[in-house]
């Protein structure tokens, strides 16, 4: 059983559209509807469009409608506004890039000319294939975030090397994680000029003064980057709770490239949302 995080509670949907959702983001976004609803606090919907080849206008539709048939309410979003519009996170760069100048400004990063390529190449320890390899550290000793930085480069936080970062999950329990071991300096700033992922999701959660983040178990280690972040910006960081993922026969983890089950087809089947939500573990929640 577990606990909500005390009021006023906000939460978040931060989809990104790339694709169609599928029955594991069915899952992790009902436990975080869920939790809102429990917690008698507020749920937001944020359309994390940061990918300029991959993101699809359709998908964006599809995901307003895959949510709505699923049941989840939300208060504010790109598709009724609040008061932290915009909630498109294409258009919120402004936001992004100030945290990155202070970041700049406290040395927490340098520029790097290496390529994915490049970091795959030099790793030299096994790593999931969702997550990124330990970053050797080619550029570290010969940038310092003063730089003006060379064309084509990303910014890269530099993480103390050695220090345990942890964190208790609201559905995990304590979690430990080794910066310099399990994850090494991570892109913040990406080289066509667009935030990564760990900046963004930190800027614009803090901005909308979210509470708790609520997401799957892949992403506990983005979390102990994250906390990075929330620390060097001088920001209270949120509590998280990550769902564990659904897995198909063979094992695998529901994911987009894997054709996994869309929200769209089973709308399309005419299925019942309510046998979803039932497999979502969210009824075993109570609130605080």
């Amino acid at each position: 059983m577990s606990r909500l995080p005390i009021h006023p509670y906000r939460g978040r949907l931060a989809p990104s559209p790339t694709g169609l959702l599928h029955l594991g983001h069915a899952a992790t976004f009902w436990v975080a509807a869920e939790r809102a609803r429990l917690a008698q606090g507020s749920l937001i919907l944020r359309n994390d469009d940061l990918d300029p080849a991959r993101s699809r206008p359709e998908y964006v539709r599809a995901m307003i409608a895959d949510l709505q048939w699923l049941g989840s309410k939300w208060q504010e979003g790109p598709d009724i506004g609040g008061p932290c519009a915009p909630y498109n996170q294409s258009e919120r760069l402004p936001l992004h890039r100030a945290a990155l100048e202070t970041l700049r400004a406290g040395n927490f990063v340098y520029p790097c000319t290496c390529s994915r390529r490049d970091v795959q190449a030099a790793a030299t320890a096994p790593h999931a294939a969702d997550d990124e390899p330990v970053y050797p550290g080619t550029c570290r000793a010969k940038s310092s975030s003063r730089d003006s930085p060379p064309g084509g480069c990303c910014f890269r936080f530099r993480v103390p090397d050695g220090e345990w970062i942890s964190f208790v999950d609201g559905n995990l329990g304590e979690q430990r994680f080794r910066a310099g071991r399990d994850f090494g300096d991570f892109v913040v700033w990406r080289n066509d000029g667009v935030p990564a992922y760990q900046l963004a999701c930190v800027a614009d959660d803090h901005a909308m003064g979210i509470t708790e983040v609520v997401r799957g178990a892949d992403l506990l280690v983005s979390t102990a980057r994250q906390l990075l972040l929330y620390r060097a910006l001088d920001w209270v960081a949120p509590c998280f709770f990550h769902c564990t993922l659904l897995r198909d026969e063979e094992g695998r983890r529901l994911a987009k490239r894997h054709g996994a089950m869309t929200l769209k087809a089973l709308r399309e089947r005419a299925v019942d949302p309510a046998e979803l939500r039932g497999q979502s573990g969210a009824g075993r929640l109570t609130p605080a």
